[in-house]
């Protein structure tokens, strides 16, 4: 079989990924049609104008003609009548680049709530460290956490995957430790996160690098040595402080790949720095639909936004998929739809108008 790496050299979205991407300007007019026909186009407009800022990427690749439906003004659009689930990534897609949540954002999620829409984040943090960013708001939630391998709901476990063996000798997870100590040797400023169920652990314990890992692992332990942890593994997390891509994951590569060893694992850049190993399967999008299928709710009343290549089965998973603007290449062009950058606040933007608020 093929690799099950996802990006490893791809030409990555720095810019828009860590937030220095210029900004775009507000867009003041932003609409959606309720429908969409085989092949068509969907565009939204500003005062009339085709607006770069929103668009239906699949134009080019399922139009047989390659052009779509005209441009439409927002006299032409109208909210979506039937969203019963709404998805988001966290970071590069709801937060800012502050790791904010956008103010304009839990009056939305209230809405929801009164309307039966469910709303479920969905990142590669920890169960814990999303838990703390919706404390106040967490009755009823489901998260997605771990790229996938971790859904709970009210601190219940609803779903989970772990990697087999631990950490132990012999383990993926053991395996990949000592990968990543190989890359640090040759002189690559890397550390390794090891997600477990109870808590995340670190054996490099220096300031900077504890201040990227404490940011996504709100439980995060110091250990001496990381294949001596006790705990279910969810993932192993690579931290490179340059571009992931260009040494540690072509080390991890091989663990995307059928082996005489093992079968391929789950192996996803998630981040300009950092790469994810996981059990073979593991994706968001897999999680969204454990969760459709408990809650009754189809892939056409699911509305899902993302930015990165951890994100791309989740907007598969929805039929109604928004990859914000600056978000990586291969996710631009697998999304249906672009919306606004992560600090345009596109996820309240486009919330707002498939539920039928915020119009001026």
């Amino acid at each position: 079989m093929g690799s099950a790496v996802r990006g490893a050299g791809a030409r990555v979205g720095r810019a828009g990924h860590d937030g220095h991407l210029a900004a775009r300007g507000v867009v003041p007019h932003l609409s959606l049609l309720s429908s969409l026909r085989p092949g068509s186009a969907l565009r939204a407009t500003i005062d009339g104008t085709p607006a770069a800022g929103w668009e239906d990427r699949r134009v080019t690749q399922h139009s047989p003609a390659g052009t779509g439906t005209p441009a439409l003004t927002d006299a032409d659009l109208t909210p979506l009548p039937d969203v019963r689930l709404v998805v988001t990534d966290m970071d590069g897609t709801l937060l800012d680049s502050a790791k904010n949540v956008p103010a304009g954002f839990w009056p939305l999620l209230d809405l929801m709530r009164e309307r039966g829409i469910v709303l479920v984040p969905a990142s590669g943090r920890q169960y814990a460290t999303l838990a703390r960013e919706f404390s106040g708001a967490l009755e009823g939630m489901p998260i997605i956490a771990e790229n996938g391998s971790y859904v709970a709901r009210d601190g219940v476990e609803l779903s989970s995957v772990t990697i087999p063996g631990g950490v132990r000798r012999g383990s993926v997870a053991y395996d990949v430790v000592q990968a990543v100590r190989q890359v640090a040797a040759g002189g690559r400023d890397v550390g390794t996160v090891v997600c477990g169920k109870r808590s995340a652990y670190v054996e490099r314990t220096d300031a900077p690098f504890r201040e990227q890992a404490s940011m996504y692992y709100a439980a995060l332990e110091e250990v001496e040595d990381l294949t001596a942890v006790e705990d279910e593994i969810l993932k192993v997390a690579v931290f490179d402080f340059e571009d992931v891509e260009v040494a540690v994951a072509p080390a991890l590569q091989p663990f995307g790949r059928d082996s005489a060893e093992r079968p391929a694992q789950q192996v996803v850049i998630s981040g300009r720095h950092w790469v994810d190993v996981m059990s073979a399967g593991v994706t968001k999008g897999d999680a969204v639909q454990r969760l459709q299928e408990e809650l009754g709710v189809t892939r056409e009343q699911t509305v899902a936004f993302g930015d990165y290549l951890n994100d791309v089965e989740m907007l598969d998973a929805a039929g109604w998929s928004f990859a914000v603007e600056g978000a990586h290449p291969q996710v631009l062009e697998r999304a249906r739809f672009r919306a606004p950058s992560n600090d345009d606040h596109g996820v309240v933007r486009v919330l707002e108008r498939l539920l039928g608020v915020g119009h001026d």
